[in-house]
């Protein structure tokens, strides 16, 4: 530990001031961004624990008194929102696989300096990242494959995305060519080499695909509401959607509530409690992936 700091002392000296102002001045604004992504999490965490009365009339209170769990015990005894967790859970694994999939699959032939095409095959691909059919198109074209109203009308559409594509072409292409050499001479198929070998070796960039695309899906609602008429297949952001957007609750919310006035200001405080129940998923899945998100990054960013 002496050591580390005295190395530490000794960089402190080859810093001017204007260094160190420009370090500082960093620090500084790092700090403002850290607490204006902390302060509105805390702020509806706390709001989501209010009473919906102090809630309406004052905002929050961090008066503990006046704290309760009446939120998230409507949240979580309505079966919809239930039922919008189980789909979305269902959608985001589902998109998620077929996407991560597809992207190692269409990333490594184009990492090949050998593959004939390569570069036609990346100039089509980038120029679909600025041209679309549009939604009209897109809309007919799911209803012709008679996707409506199916989980594949939600995972299909987006599940190629060009941009995760390049991250892993890039990637691919970190990886020492030795290798190959080394397993084809041993006999391997180009198969074997791809599953055995660079699949292992690629975990961080498959990691932060991962995430990407997890966490994309969770958080979408717009195909949902365009492709599935059947509420019963609407995923919870959906859901919540309809609380957040039109100010509405499902049945079995209300309970024993007489007045709109009542409803609103339970509306209100559902409103926090179904935000912190929906990203739940998202804060208990990052640190499994933390690791490897932040060496999937930078080794991208380095060989890009």
């Amino acid at each position: 530990m002496k050591a580390k700091t005295k190395n530490i002392d000794n960089t402190d000296r080859f810093l001017t001031v204007k260094d160190k102002a420009i370090l500082y001045f960093g620090f500084f604004l790092l700090f403002i961004f850290v607490l204006l992504i902390i302060g509105p999490l805390i702020y509806v965490l706390i709001a989501s624990l209010n009473d919906p009365v102090t809630l309406a009339s004052q905002g929050i209170s961090l008066n503990i008194t006046k704290w309760n769990l009446e939120g998230y015990t409507r949240v979580l005894g309505d079966d919809m929102i239930w039922r919008g967790f189980m789909n979305s859970t269902i959608y985001s694994i589902g998109f998620t696989a077929v996407s991560v999939t597809v992207t190692m699959l269409a990333a490594y032939p184009l990492s090949r300096k050998d593959f004939m095409g390569r570069r036609f095959f990346t100039v089509l691909f980038i120029i679909t990242m600025f041209f679309t059919g549009g939604l009209m198109p897109t809309y007919l074209l799911i209803e012709n494959l008679n996707l409506m109203n199916t989980p594949w009308a939600v995972i299909l559409p987006n599940a190629i995305n060009v941009w995760n594509i390049i991250l892993a072409r890039v990637y691919y292409q970190s990886v020492p060519v030795e290798l190959r050499e080394a397993a084809l001479m041993d006999g391997a198929t180009e198969l074997q080499y791809f599953l055995k070998i660079m699949i292992p070796v690629c975990k961080p960039i498959i990691a932060v695909l991962i995430l990407y695309q997890f966490v994309a899906q969770w958080n979408s609602y717009f195909d949902a509401m365009i492709y599935l008429d059947d509420q019963k297949l609407h995923p919870l952001q959906l859901v919540i959607r309809s609380i957040l957007v039109q100010n509405t609750m499902q049945a079995g919310m209300l309970n024993d509530a007489e007045s709109a006035a009542d409803a609103a200001k339970l509306a209100e405080l559902l409103k926090y409690s179904t935000i912190v129940i929906s990203s739940l998923p998202l804060l208990i899945m990052y640190p499994f992936f933390a690791k490897y998100f932040d060496k999937g990054i930078m080794i991208g960013s380095v060989k890009g």
